[in-house]
């Protein structure tokens, strides 16, 4: 990420046959990131194989990085689930890696966008079913202080008008400002 915020690469090498040396906890960390990639753009990835999927995965994300280079529109996107999950990786003391915080971020993401009525509970459902495809966690654990999940969601970097996430809708992903901490 580092070497990219610099210089765009010309390319990108991904071995899938790695996978098979990652433990299931490691494994399940990157499906939490890939489960994003199913709400950025609908596609139906669960009927790709592996290989085609962490393709168009890398294809999406170039694609968005090229159009924003210095994260000040759709880029932001990347971060769906990201605003959750950094908060829920903070508040635990890492208990969760960063792929599972995550998943459960677009949970709480998704669940935050039906309360403010931006989808229904059909959509809702859809983040369970694929993060369930994946193997994921998709439930916040009851012993989290939701308080304390506020409080980091404050800190969070896109934090800049009050609370700031990355909400579905109707017109798919975007960034909604300044929700009042007793929405969350």
């Amino acid at each position: 990420n580092l070497v990219g915020a610099f210089w765009q690469p010309s390319g990108v090498i991904c071995d899938t046959n790695y996978l098979s040396t990652l433990s299931e906890r490691e494994l399940r960390c990157g499906w939490g990131e890939v489960a994003k990639y199913h709400f950025l753009t609908g596609d139906d990835m669960l009927s790709m194989s592996t290989d085609q999927r962490v393709a168009r995965c890398a294809q999406i994300k170039a694609d968005i990085v090229v159009a924003d280079e210095r994260e000040g529109g759709r880029r932001a996107l990347l971060n769906y689930g990201h605003t959750f999950g950094h908060a829920i990786e903070t508040v635990t003391g890492h208990r969760f890696a960063h792929g599972e915080a995550v998943a459960i971020g677009m949970i709480c993401a998704a669940h935050l966008a039906r309360i403010t009525d931006r989808i229904d509970a059909a959509r809702v459902e859809q983040h369970y079913e694929v993060l369930n495809a994946y193997g994921l966690q998709s439930q916040l654990p009851v012993d989290v202080d939701h308080a304390l999940l506020v409080e980091a969601m404050g800190r969070d970097k896109k934090a800049t008008d009050g609370l700031v996430f990355i909400l579905d809708g109707p017109g798919g992903l975007e960034t909604v400002a300044s929700v009042a901490p007793e929405r969350v």
